[in-house]
């Protein structure tokens, strides 16, 4: 980092908290603090829900995650567009109309306190731990570049962020995450014409895309079937992603407070659902392209030379080890391997144009075997790593952050850094108003009425501190989970999505279904879903089947629909009818 990337890097983040103080003028109520008074249109609606959603973990991890298992991850948001089109219809109408300002209070009035207090609870849990994991993403940036303390860097990314958060509430989230959306689009558009511009001369996109779709990293649709069957545990394929995908999106828009927060700010049902439309419409693309980035930084390393890790860090503790002499032999061995793989790869693109040569099938298998090499000697690095050192043996969330470092120039360097920023403190800002919101509306008003509006002010912000507080602490132990950031999310967020999101479909569909039947389902299957997730790990209970998390949205939700359906018919019926599901005209409703 030189002078021209500290200024640009500075300037950036003191100018979004400057810009967020100037934005923070709200009403001092309850709907001015958390929903903006419901003023919002649905483009600024649009970019709060992709700003909410596109954290620093999916611009640091998501290229890593492509470097590492291609582009496959993308079928993760194939549910995503049917799960918008299932929440315009049901969700939106009926929260509008209630105007609530959590999603959990209309299970109050639907079924009673204790389910609705359970439904915040799961909610508050998985989202503040979310929200310290995305904390933690920026912080490995200047801990690697600067060697910080983590503990340190977590207080001063937190602390910069919880500035205009706890000041400004909604109004102040929605507007910064517009402006950070504009800077982070245009600084990844940049990263990805530099890495082209990085190849060799006569490497086109066409040709080093050859090369990736050779090297498997084009993986774009995956069926999961194996000799054996389909794969159960096969984490991202066609049908896990837009089945389990589904349910995990219907559950993260529909259920989550941090995005039911952003579309309850639109001035009206139109504006909501034109804003997570449009959103199921850009996700996609905006993901592909992240991935898409992966691949070529993973192609760039072809002809480069793949390192045996991309954390540096890691190598200086592997080198004051026992294995100083194994990885010295390794380190020369790889150096070998890195020169034969780049001519292997420059002469696999010599022949692109001619695909049934026998000179392009030699180029072509000779690259692979080099690259299966390169990985494995990466996999040693790695094993020898996890003996010798706490640190994350697992580089995924560092091979965007090495390209930056070694080969962006000046400049660009400090604006990829201040992305990464930018994109985590838009997830993180909407995050903790969300956590607030639900904190004071479900929690701290029910079991302590407040005086009037000017009281529920003052203690919106101070719990919005507080919650940017406890993920700051969360923040201080993610550097021990020892895999891909974007994964963690993902995983920590299925254990809960599902079991709420199947408590909202019996609310919804489960007519004749109430509040007892529903929490002790609730209750139930959550403990399940935490079992089938950890059954390897906890013993008498590997009979258990070995799935991937993304069917675990699937399993907690109708899961939840059926033992409630099951214990409503030996439970006593409720003293007084639940109230009617949405209507026909409240789903035409625009």
């Amino acid at each position: 980092m030189n002078a021209l990337d500290w200024i640009i890097l500075v300037t950036t983040l003191l100018g979004i908290v400057l810009y967020g103080l100037y934005k923070s003028r709200a009403s001092r109520n309850l709907e001015g603090y958390f929903l903006s008074n419901r003023s919002a249109p649905w483009w600024l609606v649009l970019l709060s829900i992709m700003g909410t959603q596109a954290s620093a973990i999916t611009f640091l991890s998501g290229p890593g995650q492509a470097f590492a298992d291609g582009m496959r991850f993308v079928q993760y948001y194939f549910g995503l567009p049917l799960a918008m089109i299932v929440i315009c219809i049901t969700f939106v109408p009926l929260f509008n109309r209630l105007k609530v300002i959590t999603a959990y209070e209309f299970l109050g009035n639907r079924f009673d306190e204790k389910t609705r207090l359970l439904t915040s609870f799961l909610f508050l849990l998985q989202r503040g731990l979310s929200t310290g994991i995305s904390i933690y993403a920026p912080t490995i940036i200047l801990c690697t570049l600067f060697g910080w303390s983590v503990f340190w860097t977590n207080i001063l990314m937190g602390g910069l962020l919880i500035i205009y958060t706890v000041a400004g509430g909604a109004r102040a989230v929605a507007y910064t995450q517009k402006l950070q959306l504009f800077i982070i689009f245009g600084g990844m558009a940049l990263v990805g014409f530099w890495v082209l511009h990085l190849m060799p001369p006569d490497v086109q996109l066409g040709d080093a895309l050859h090369v990736g779709g050779k090297l498997g990293k084009l993986n774009i649709i995956t069926s999961g079937n194996t000799e054996k069957g389909f794969n159960w545990n096969d984490r991202y394929n066609m049908w896990s992603g837009v089945i389990g995908g589904f349910f995990l999106a219907l559950s993260y828009f529909g259920t989550d407070q941090s995005q039911v927060g952003r579309y309850l700010t639109a001035q009206n049902n139109t504006e909501s659902r034109l804003g997570l439309l449009m959103n199921g419409l850009v996700k996609i693309p905006m993901q592909f392209g992240i991935l898409l980035i992966g691949v070529l930084i993973f192609v760039f390393y072809q002809f480069e030379g793949t390192p045996l890790t991309f954390n540096k860090e890691l190598t200086s503790d592997v080198y004051r080890s026992q294995y100083r002499d194994s990885l010295t032999t390794l380190t020369a061995h790889n150096e070998q391997l890195q020169a034969r793989q780049g001519q292997q790869a420059r002469g696999l693109t010599r022949w692109v144009q001619q695909p049934e040569s026998d000179s392009f099938r030699i180029y072509t298998d000779a690259l692979r075997e080099s690259s299966a090499q390169s990985a494995a000697n990466r996999n040693r690095f790695q094993a020898w790593s996890k003996k010798v050192t706490d640190r994350d043996a697992n580089d995924t969330n560092y091979v965007f952050l090495a390209f930056v470092q070694g080969y962006l120039p000046a400049g660009l360097r400090g604006l990829l850094i201040a992305v990464i920023f930018l994109a985590a403190w838009g997830s993180i800002a909407a995050a903790l108003n969300a956590l607030a919101a639900s904190t004071v509306v479900d929690f701290h008003k029910r079991l302590k009425p407040t005086a009037g509006a000017e009281e529920d002010f003052k203690l919106s912000k101070a719990y919005t501190l507080a919650w940017g507080l406890f993920s700051i602490v969360v923040a201080q132990t993610a550097h021990r989970l020892g895999q891909s950031l974007i994964e963690t999310v993902n995983i920590l967020g299925s254990l809960f999505y599902g079991v709420i999101l199947g408590i909202f479909l019996v609310a919804f569909y489960g007519k004749r279904i109430g509040g007892r039947a529903v929490f002790y389902a609730a209750l139930v299957v959550e403990v399940f879903v935490i079992l089938l997730f950890f059954n390897e790990n906890v013993p008498g209970i590997g009979f258990l089947p070995d799935v991937s998390f993304l069917w675990l949205n699937a399993i907690g939700a109708l899961g939840v629909v059926l033992v409630a359906t099951l214990l409503q018919a030996f439970l006593r019926a409720e003293t007084a009818p639940p109230p009617a599901p949405p209507t026909q005209s409240d789903i035409q409703a625009m």
